[in-house]
């Protein structure tokens, strides 16, 4: 026991605050730290294992040796285990062996640990999350970027597949720091997403089955060239958002399942505790030492990362007790529905306490279902998020698109049936990697017609999304029309942007991109239903629709026009809200953008003619497959 000196960082309100489900730092008391005690330095180590007949440190420096270095079991009722070595430091690995009641020895990872051996190793390593930032600009002014009334607009990444070396290798952080920032900047994206960072064993998972949840990938460097890259991005404008998987995790043998012999971080019935379709563990919401942690996991990616935000994974299948079960697999809750009741605390929980610590980030539910109010506020009985995933307008619009044009003007419903409840949340419309895997074909294959249509169809779905309500996210490879789906082991196909048809999709979404930030309308009532106005939803004998977006005072306003066939319409009339000369500010169908520059007019005098309830109208060429956005 000499090997293992009494030490602690908690207190009793820690304590009361991990027990009561509310403590949402405990990054500062649980983990491994490097220390000075006594006069010796070495690391403290903490771990929650409350029912465990013991607890050990092992790794090189014991030889792995499982009986040298014991932690103490506190005094109280927290279940945590805890002690200082001497002489262990930043750097070392090290496991938790921990001796189950029923006989059982279990080899684990730090929960709380904040670095990781590279996969397949599976160790923790002593390690700190100290930097001196040098993003403070953003980080002041942020609170502007992240607004909801400002436009976001965010590029989705899988960091192991974005690009690698000519021998397939992965890029590092700081590679990343260089050529990711470099070109998100050049695309005029306001914000990146990447798909979860946090350590995670198997590489075809894509990070969504997470084992190190404090710890980012050791895949590409260690955590201070992560926190570099964060920094890069802020140097350059740009807003950082980490997806984050709450909602169920792994089975590995080292990870958090059955942690010290019994399910303390899965739910114990494994009729809410186990996932069938993922073959993975759900977390116990109800269980106050799990909320404190995942608060804690939370605010921490915030509090030591800077990160600017948090997209949810698979909120649907946590709120919902039935989600992918069949009868008899389920339980109600105690009103005899299918809500899970203790996620929906959880989650209130959690965005009460982000968004109270962190007023000037977002949180965003990738939600999949109607379920009300997820981006109502908590007082008012929402879940309190600031955005939700439009699952429906991606479904619908994906569907309408796949059609070939001809049939499309019976189908103009799929198109514009997301404007009736494009209002009851706070949406971002997403074009995410969900869609481009397992068969389901890449953005520009799913596209109808030859290769120019494919292309141009692909132009007008961009400005479609782009000037529909909302915030919008692109993952990686849509933006140049990748052909092939995406695979998450090798690289995107960069090559093909040397090719007109690519590079012109790549202009088009800098342009929409420039678009959506420097027009007011497009994204300062995103919102709100103050923001649009239909001029006209259903002429099915042209395929055309059009409506006016709208910004805080008249000379704001946009007319957004969609030629959904390859059929030019000479002529075409639309009202207008204003008279005078409205000008074309964006055209899908440029030659810049690999369109048929088909003559548009340019501009247009209004006449005193009344259309679409207007009392001014003006007449242009729509070319073939095209957006046309107009201002006054």
């Amino acid at each position: 026991m000499a090997n293992v000196k009494p030490y602690s960082r908690l207190t009793d309100f820690d304590v009361a605050l991990f027990l009561n489900g509310k403590h949402t730092r405990l990054y500062e008391k649980l983990g491994a730290f490097e220390i000075e005690h006594e006069g010796e330095i070495g690391t403290f180590f903490a771990v929650w294992a409350p029912n465990a007949e013991s607890v050990q440190v092992i790794g090189n420096f014991n030889f792995w040796d499982k009986f040298s270095h014991p932690l103490m079991r506190r005094w109280d009722a927290s279940g945590i285990w805890e002690g200082f070595i001497p002489g262990v430091r930043t750097g070392e690995t090290y496991k938790y062996g921990i001796q189950a009641r029923s006989g059982e020895y279990l080899e684990k990872l730090d929960p709380m640990g904040l670095y990781c051996e590279t996969p397949p190793k599976t160790a923790s390593i002593v390690w700190n999350t100290y930097k001196e930032w040098n993003d403070s600009p953003w980080m002041q002014s942020r609170n502007t970027k992240n607004a909801l009334n400002a436009p976001m607009s965010i590029y989705e990444v899988h960091l192991g597949s974005w690009q690698k070396t000519l021998d397939n290798e992965f890029l590092s952080y700081a590679d990343f720091a260089v050529k990711l920032v470099d070109y998100v900047k050049e695309m005029n994206f306001t914000h990146v997403e990447f798909m979860p960072v946090m350590e995670y064993p198997y590489d075809p998972s894509w990070g969504y089955q997470i084992t190190g949840y404090f710890a980012p990938t050791s895949r590409f460097g260690d955590p201070q060239g992560f926190m570099q890259l964060v920094e890069a991005f802020h140097q350059a404008g740009i807003g950082v958002i980490l997806d984050w998987v709450p909602s169920h995790f792994p089975g590995d043998a080292h990870g958090l399942k059955d942690f010290d012999g019994t399910p303390i971080y899965e739910h114990p019935n494994p009729k809410k505790g186990y996932h069938p379709d993922w073959k993975s563990y759900i977390f116990d919401y109800g269980r106050t030492e799990v909320r404190s942690f995942l608060l804690s996991n939370a605010a921490f990616w915030l509090d030591r990362y800077h990160i600017d935000g948090l997209r949810v994974d698979a909120v649907a299948s946590m709120l919902y007790l039935d989600y992918s079960r069949n009868d008899g697999e389920w339980e109600p809750n105690e009103f005899g529905g299918n809500h899970n009741l203790d996620t929906i605390s959880f989650l209130q929980d959690l965005n009460v306490h982000l968004y109270g610590e962190f007023p000037d980030i977002q949180i965003i539910a990738e939600e999949s279902t109607s379920f009300p109010g997820v981006t109502k506020p908590v007082f008012m009985g929402g879940l309190g998020f600031g955005q939700k995933w439009m699952m429906g307008w991606m479904n619908d619009t994906l569907r309408f698109f796949q059609k070939d044009p001809i049939h499309r003007q019976h189908h103009l419903n799929d198109l514009t049936f997301s404007l009736i409840y494009a209002f009851t949340e706070n949406f971002c419309l997403p074009l995410s990697h969900d869609e481009v895997v397992y068969g389901k074909n890449s953005l520009i294959n799913k596209m109808p017609g030859d290769e120019w249509q494919q292309f141009a169809n692909l132009r007008l779905l961009f400005s479609e999304q782009f000037t529909h309500p909302g915030t919008k996210l692109i993952f990686q490879g849509g933006e140049f029309a990748q052909r092939e789906e995406w695979n998450h082991s090798v690289s995107l196909d960069w090559h093909l942007t040397d090719y007109a048809p690519h590079k012109g999709i790549q202009e088009t979404m800098k342009a929409l991109n420039t678009l959506y930030r420097e027009e007011p309308a497009l994204h300062v009532k995103q919102f709100s239903h103050e923001t649009f106005e239909w001029l006209e939803s259903n002429d099915q004998g042209n395929s055309v629709i059009s409506f006016v977006r709208k910004g805080e005072t008249a000379k704001q306003q946009l007319i957004v026009i969609l030629n959904l066939t390859p059929a030019p319409r000479e002529d075409y009339r639309i009202g207008v809200p204003l008279p005078g000369v409205w000008k074309v500010v964006f055209n899908s169908d440029n030659g810049a953008f690999g369109g048929s520059d088909y003559p548009t007019k340019g501009a247009a005098m209004t006449e005193e003619y009344g259309w679409h309830g207007k009392a001014f109208s003006i007449a242009l060429n729509l070319p073939p497959l095209s957006c046309i956005i107009l201002k006054a």
